[in-house]
């Protein structure tokens, strides 16, 4: 997630259906680490988008 966050990505998501935990990168920020969270957000990358996560734990 690194790389992709170093070539230009502004957000990116690591979702672990195992441990249902979901690590958030974006730029220039300490990565985040949510656990079993139901939604994510698009935040101001994708403004309105939101991500169901109760479908894939």
């Amino acid at each position: 997630m690194r790389e992709y966050i170093n070539n230009g990505v502004r957000l990116g998501w690591l979702i672990d259906p195992k441990t249902k935990s979901v690590e958030i990168y974006r730029h220039g920020l300490e990565v985040e680490v949510l656990l079993s969270p139901t939604t994510l957000s698009g935040e101001e990358v994708l403004p309105g988008f939101e991500l169901n996560l109760n479908k894939v734990w």
